[in-house]
């Protein structure tokens, strides 16, 4: 391949770089037909990953709340039977000594009921309050997972009608890429990351390179006519071609795309 390289003219590297250009604009073009929908999807997605992991946290939250309630009720019937067995006993004490001690144990008993009252109507709160987050995250999730099947399915057909047209494009990008001398292809795709259209390889229309308001001059358009060497717009850094060059590669081309 190296050798083919070598063996190219001037003019032959030109009609090259034109052609990788139409090709590389053309798949430029079919890429901004799909244009944000693809990150639309994935944020779509990691959306309703992110709800359905918090909806799922929350039900473990509700298990867990639901455990200690029933912790709470079993340590409830734990002091009222502390409570019936010390009143028992108060029942057959010998002095006040032993009377006001399980006195002070029935009350902290009665204290203990009290508090864990108190904390199982602050859970079941709790629950309530996750229960309507949940219910809210549902609604929420759903109407995320109807957008996110609108937008994949919007996405596919896109993807349908143009995947197998960016495929073959890639693969003659690919091909004419292998024409062009390693030097030419860094310029070509440096320039092209650089501007905005992604426009590296411009003919000259009307005296100026394509898309610019400097005029070329007369004696320079001559040179770029001739083919003989590559030459790059002073303003822009684009590299031009002629019109006879850029329409007779254009006509080429179109044929190329006419088969999608």
């Amino acid at each position: 391949m190296a050798t083919n390289t070598k063996e190219l003219s001037v003019e032959d590297k030109l009609r090259a770089l034109y052609d990788l250009q139409l090709i590389d604009t053309r798949i430029d073009e079919i890429r901004n037909v799909r244009g944000e929908l693809p990150l639309e999807v994935e944020d779509l997605e990691d959306e309703v990953a992110g709800l359905t992991t918090r909806t799922e946290k929350l039900k473990q939250d509700l298990e867990t709340i639901e455990e200690q309630i029933k912790a709470k009720k079993n340590a409830i019937e734990d002091h009222q039977s502390a409570i019936k067995k010390y009143s028992k006993q108060q029942e057959s004490v010998r002095n006040n000594r032993e009377f006001n001690s399980l006195t002070k144990e029935v009350e902290f008993q009665e204290l203990e009921i009290q508090l864990a009252e108190k904390q199982i109507k602050e859970m079941k709160a709790s629950m309530e309050h996750k229960k309507e987050i949940i219910s809210n995250s549902k609604e929420k999730l759903e109407a995320k997972m109807a957008h996110l099947k609108h937008k994949k399915s919007e996405l596919s057909d896109i993807m349908a009608e143009t995947e197998k047209e960016e495929a073959f494009l890639s693969e003659k990008s690919a091909e004419f890429e292998a024409l062009i001398e390693e030097r030419l292809l860094a310029a070509y795709k440096r320039i092209r990351s650089s501007v905005r259209n992604g426009l590296a390889v411009v003919s000259i229309e009307r005296g100026a390179s394509a898309g610019s308001f400097f005029t070329i001059p007369p004696q320079t358009q001559v040179e770029i006519a001739g083919r003989k060497k590559i030459i790059t717009d002073e303003h822009s850094g684009r590299i031009l071609v002629d019109t006879s060059l850029a329409e007779e590669e254009r006509e080429k081309m179109q044929q190329l795309f006419s088969q999608f």
